[in-house]
């Protein structure tokens, strides 16, 4: 049995509760949100949907929650992966189907919703986009001083911060004003109430998300955001477990303690697993997970699947007809048919190359590190970020908003953050 070598994991800020009370707290958070999505996901017709009024009429009165209450739910479930919208149908995320049993899936969820906060609260009435950018910019440095801090810090010290890194950013945008100055510019060359406004709908989205609290003037991160933030700043994401024992487990486990394999191990890992199976229902098997909503097991099925070669040709092509399969069955077939890897991109039209990419995005954000998220926009076929996003917009995938929010959150660049952090605002509402 191949065995793999592991760095190991910086150690949390002392203090910090175990994951399972982590979990616990994360699922507090979302209750609402996950009673929601099981009511929606449990419906039969389109208006199971909470958006329209007769669902929401019909989700307060079921759940007994208030339709405000029943509205803030439904998006949250929405941005934390707890649901996904297929048409006029709302599905069960794979978060949700993992929920009481997955530890990990729940804080994956918590910390999808963590990066959504400037989603989930409204920005304030009136205030340019541009400025409301500089403030979601700005909140890293805020939460990371409310995390040295170790305990409450006054708004007044996290206002002068937020103030600080506003004008760095107009700086290092060569943002600086013309003309003589009769009086010098307010911190962040903008006025400090107005700061000071976007503070506080800061500090109330991320409080509303359960990473801080608020009171008398001071900000104080929960467990949760102390957590959260300290994993953002040591880039730490959850392992997938060793390989050891593998040839018993099912198809979804099998692929998971495989994940972290190189080419080469994995191979090994699969052909043992298959060997000790039919391959028909080995095959049936791996397509079911496939089907599923968890796009890290989708790409490692199909691995799987070349593996067991010839056998698997027909099914293969037969699931050629499901839109979430397709791009993934049409490079399984053209590399069987001789095919270099490297050209069976060819073989996908635009729209399938670009639902692929959402689809692998979905995967390195759920399972991967921030470095290679990034790394995964030169791998899209449009050439520039502009077009990416425009067709990213366009293609309809159940987790584009998740997806543009994380790769927002991690990428270095403010402007190309920016940029995809209104192209997710759209697609979240709507928008064109």
């Amino acid at each position: 049995m191949t065995t793999r070598r592991t760095r190991p994991a910086p150690r949390p800020p002392e203090g910090t509760p175990p994951p399972a009370e982590l979990a616990r707290q994360a699922r507090a958070v979302l209750a609402d949100a996950v009673r929601i999505a099981h009511w929606a996901a449990d419906g039969t017709s389109a208006d199971s949907v909470p958006l329209a009024a007769q669902a929401l009429e019909r989700a307060a009165a079921a759940l007994q929650l208030s339709p405000e209450q029943v509205l803030a739910g439904w998006d949250r479930a929405r941005l934390a992966g707890l649901i996904e919208l297929h048409g006029d149908t709302a599905r069960r995320g794979w978060r949700l189907r993992a929920w009481d049993r997955d530890d990990s899936a729940v804080l994956r969820g918590w910390v999808a919703l963590f990066d959504a906060w400037s989603l989930v609260h409204a920005s304030p009435e009136g205030v340019e986009a541009t400025a409301v950018a500089e403030a979601v910019e700005a909140v890293p440095q805020v939460l990371s001083l409310l995390q040295l801090s170790a305990g409450p810090v006054t708004v007044p010290a996290l206002l002068d911060l937020l103030g600080q890194r506003v004008a760095e950013l107009h700086e290092e945008r060569c943002e600086v004003p013309y003309g003589a100055q009769e009086q010098p510019a307010p911190a962040g060359g903008r006025p400090a109430d107005l700061n000071a406004l976007l503070l506080d709908w800061a500090l109330e989205g991320l409080a509303s998300v359960g990473a801080l609290t608020l009171g008398a003037g001071l900000a104080t991160l929960t467990p949760l955001g102390n957590w959260a933030v300290w994993v953002k700043l040591e880039q730490i994401c959850v392992a997938a477990q060793s390989p050891a024992g593998n040839i018993e487990q099912s198809a979804a486990d099998m692929l998971l303690g495989c994940a972290r394999l190189t080419p080469g191990p994995a191979r090994a890992e699969y052909r043992a697993w298959l060997a000790a199976r039919p391959v028909g229902s080995a095959v049936a098997e791996l397509l079911a997970v496939a089907r599923g909503e968890d796009a890290l097991l989708r790409g490692l099925a199909f691995e799987a699947l070349r593996v067991v070669g010839a056998p698997a040709e027909p099914v293969v092509r037969s699931v050629a007809t499901e839109a979430p399969l397709r791009p993934y069955a049409l490079l399984w077939l053209a590399e069987y048919e001789g095919t270099d890897p490297d050209d069976a991109q060819d073989v996908l039209t635009r729209e399938e190359a670009t639902w692929l990419w959402v689809d692998t995005a979905a995967a390195v954000a759920d399972h991967g590190e921030t470095g290679l998220l990034v790394r995964h926009l030169d791998s899209a076929v449009q050439g520039t970020v502009p077009a990416l996003l425009d067709e990213v917009r366009a293609v309809g995938h159940p987790r584009t908003v998740q997806v543009l929010v994380a790769l927002a959150a991690a990428h270095p660049d403010p402007a190309l953050a920016k940029a995809v952090r209104r192209a997710a605002f759209q697609v979240h509402t709507g928008g064109v």
